[in-house]
């Protein structure tokens, strides 16, 4: 343990590999070539939209497992989560996997989680490999927590974009060959509640968690901003990008030049409607496998905290007009 938040590994755990799946509007943002899949039909193949994120989830560990040769009874554990209400997209999506299942809610913060807590598995030497998966839908979120798509709602300026996308990671213990990167250390984070209670502005609820998890990181590693190539947030956007550097600025931390937001680099705000950005717990994931880690491996970013954010609402908090409490867990990734 470094302070109270934060684990150091003595035997950092390796992202051997990871997959990405993304939909229709995702392919055609910045990143579209990058992701392993871009599916064309939002339905996946299935009948609900939960169903189809549940197909998100089942197809992104089937990628990993392809591209490392690997079947499922290779698998020791899964840790895996999502938005929907008892993390049916997991359950659900998984099952056929016969795989000893963790599941996880940190809403869009889950992909941080997942890591963080398969991080300590391995290397703890709980297990030699696990995957970590996380996935969301816009439309099942829009069904789950804001209106159905029919009703054809307009959407505030500061609302963001639900990502349709999942990403797995592969974490082992031995370096069978050349991994993508490796976990130095996680810093779990607290839950922080500013009593906002608007569902359509989560960068505002997330970004007082998002900046208490990254002063926690830097005081108990004993780092600076600049010891960082990129400190990469989850799904902020635009307005709660603001928010992060004022809140940070008040301690006197600035980040202006090491901060990234997957929210806002995964569509293009000029060309596609997305408001603030993009969120979820698929917008992170997928921009950790398909962007974060590629430049990690070219060796452009040597050492990055990834700090997905996540808004701890539900349908029944909210409608009983309870504040939206956020937490972020945040995870050093560092190249070999």
């Amino acid at each position: 343990m470094l302070g109270k938040q934060s684990i150091q590994f003595d035997n950092p755990p390796y992202i051997v590999n990871s997959a990405s799946i993304v939909g229709k509007k995702e392919g055609q943002g910045p990143m579209g070539k990058l992701f392993d899949k871009v599916e064309q039909d939002d339905m996946f193949g299935a009948q609900t939209w939960e169903e189809a994120e549940s197909s998100l989830q089942k197809q992104a560990i089937q990628l990993l497992l392809d591209k490392e040769g690997m079947k499922k009874e290779d698998l020791q554990l899964i840790f895996a989560g999502d938005l929907l209400g008892q993390s049916i997209a997991s359950s659900f999506g998984l099952a056929s996997f016969e795989t000893p299942h963790i599941g996880l809610f940190g809403a869009c913060s889950t992909s941080g989680l997942s890591i963080a807590l398969g991080s300590m598995s391995v290397a703890g030497g709980f297990v030699d490999k696990a995957v970590c998966v996380t996935s969301s839908h816009f439309a099942s979120a829009e069904k789950e927590f804001r209106f159905p798509l029919a009703y054809g709602n307009q959407r505030p300026l500061s609302s963001t974009w639900t990502v349709t996308g999942s990403a797995a990671f592969l974490l082992t213990r031995e370096q069978e060959k050349k991994p993508r990167a490796r976990v130095s250390g996680v810093t779990f984070g607290k839950i922080m509640d500013y009593g906002i209670k608007d569902s359509m502005n989560m960068g505002a609820c997330m970004a007082p968690a998002a900046a208490d998890t990254i002063k926690n990181n830097l005081q108990d590693f004993g780092r600076k901003p600049e010891d960082y190539d990129k400190i990469i947030t989850g799904d902020l956007g635009s307005v709660g990008q603001k928010l992060l550097f004022e809140l940070l600025k008040e301690d006197g931390t600035d980040i202006s030049k090491q901060h990234m937001d997957c929210g806002m680099e995964i569509f293009d705000s000029e060309k596609q409607d997305t408001n603030a950005g993009g969120s979820g717990c698929g917008c992170a994931a997928v921009t950790l496998s398909a962007y974060i880690l590629k430049k990690i491996e070219e060796g452009v970013w040597k050492r990055v905290l990834f700090l997905p954010t996540g808004a701890l609402l539900s349908k029944t908090s909210f409608n009983e007009g309870k504040t939206i409490p956020a937490i972020a867990h945040g995870v050093v990734i560092e190249a070999l």
